[in-house]
């Protein structure tokens, strides 16, 4: 089922799709849309598609917030990874964008992205974090200080979040579709480099995300990352007892990140840091102990799976 195509492009394939997965965020696919509507590039040249992945709304709810901005198809399976296929399957573009529905591209998003194209082979955007006032709370001042560093995942461990990413539909084709139940970012983007697809930055490509408000968001987020990253792991031989071994490391590097935390620039004033190394020290806490239960609930079950959230979000 698709929504209504907007007055201002034309029936010519679009060179970019957007892709958007979405699932019970109205708000923010929203503040999403209208981010897209105002981009520098003209409207012809670009699409715009929100894959919902069965949304408890129901789609008219989706349909009547995207109205003509964007086109919109219902992705059945659960997963960001499943929805952002069937996005991709509805495209007509030659490169996706992708992007999620709790964030807001900067006006020459898609004008900055396509150029780092030029270069490699698909490309990682820099990504911002916002709070929502002018004094953070502890966990939004932990994420202005450690999420979503994406040019760090670009250039030192080669993949790029799904919230900022441009990939070329050949190279989406050769890489195949986005896995379900894992890091599906870091997944694809190790595919795509083992079958020889090189990554970039684009620096100038910029996506603002808001930072989780408060610990319950944060711990929803780690306990699905730590499970997915479990379900990566468990792929290779050894590699779950590898990854239990690799939650020591974790634990540790508490100590050093109080460092980053008391000296960083995004943060001012001595409660904001004081709150962020409070997150700092409960949330490592949190994964070193969620990977132990995950490690010994496998070994008791040996289930073939994990079971983890679906949350649609970064």
């Amino acid at each position: 089922m698709t929504g209504s195509a907007p007055a201002k492009r034309t029936t010519d394939a679009p060179k970019i799709s957007v892709i958007i997965p979405h699932y019970e965020d109205l708000a923010g696919l929203d503040l999403c849309l209208a981010a897209l509507d105002a981009q520098t590039l003209p409207g012809e040249t670009f699409e715009v598609i929100v894959a919902d992945n069965a949304s408890s709304c129901g789609i008219l709810a989706v349909l009547d917030v995207v109205g003509s901005r964007a086109s919109v198809v219902i992705a059945k399976e659960k997963g960001a990874g499943p929805a952002r296929n069937a996005g991709v399957r509805a495209a007509r573009g030659d490169i996706f964008a992708f992007t999620d529905s709790d964030c807001r591209p900067a006006a020459d998003w898609l004008e900055q992205g396509l150029p780092a194209l030029e270069a490699s082979d698909f490309a990682g955007g820099a990504m911002r974090v916002e709070t929502a006032g002018d004094v953070p709370t502890p966990s939004e001042a932990f994420e202005l200080v450690f999420a979503f560093q994406n040019e760090t995942y670009v250039r030192r461990k080669g993949f790029s979040v799904t919230a900022n990413l441009f990939v070329p539909r050949r190279v989406f084709d050769g890489a195949g579709p986005f896995s379900n139940g894992l890091s599906e970012d870091l997944e694809w983007c190790s595919r795509a480099r083992a079958k020889g697809y090189t990554i970039g930055y684009a620096g100038s490509a910029v996506v603002a995300h808001p930072a989780r408000h408060s610990w319950p968001e944060i711990r929803r987020k780690w306990q699905r990352l730590t499970a997915e990253s479990f379900g990566l792991a468990r792929r290779k031989a050894s590699g779950a007892p590898l990854w239990l071994a690799r939650s020591y490391l974790v634990l540790a590097s508490a100590l050093p990140d109080l460092a980053r935390v008391l000296m960083s620039r995004r943060l001012r004033g001595i409660e904001a840091r004081l709150g962020a190394a409070a997150i700092l020290v409960r949330l490592r806490l949190f994964r070193f102990f969620e990977a132990h239960r995950l490690f010994f609930q496998n070994v008791r079950t040996r289930q073939p799976h994990v079971t983890i959230s679906t949350s649609q979000t970064s």
